[in-house]
């Protein structure tokens, strides 16, 4: 099983490589990889099918290490796979693009996340409708 770091997986990335990303998935709503495929490592040998055939995949989780026991139940299963060293969180400190789930983009170190909406207000409108 071969891991790689994410400069090699950005360019396989960009030439359209299959990804799939093995975190649960609230971790893959909050953001993944634009076109990553969610399949937790607990169903991966039971959805190995549904990975496109004959490329090698990229497997990938939010630190790394899901990922190389993903890889190594695919490449088990005699599909070529390879981990992503550092996974998305190595993939976001590279200012690289997320996805949030939506279809929408995610915050990274050079696109900060917007200010957060304080309850104080929704807090004293509530009360106003109790009068």
């Amino acid at each position: 099983m071969r891991e790689i770091e994410i400069d090699e997986f950005a360019d396989a990335w960009a030439a359209g490589a299959p990804v799939v990303d093995v975190r649960e998935p609230w971790e893959y709503r909050n953001a993944h990889v634009p076109g990553a495929q969610l399949l937790p490592l607990g169903q991966l040998g039971d959805r190995e099918t549904e990975i496109p055939a004959g490329a090698v995949v990229y497997v990938i989780c939010a630190s790394g290490n899901r990922s190389v026991q993903g890889a190594r139940i695919l490449t088990t299963a005699g599909r070529p796979a390879v981990s992503v060293a550092e996974g998305t969180s190595g993939w976001a400190a590279a200012g690289r693009p997320l996805d949030n789930g939506e279809g929408g983009s995610c915050p990274t170190a050079d696109r900060p996340a917007p200010a957060p909406v304080s309850t104080k207000m929704f807090l004293s409108d509530r009360q106003g409708d109790r009068g």
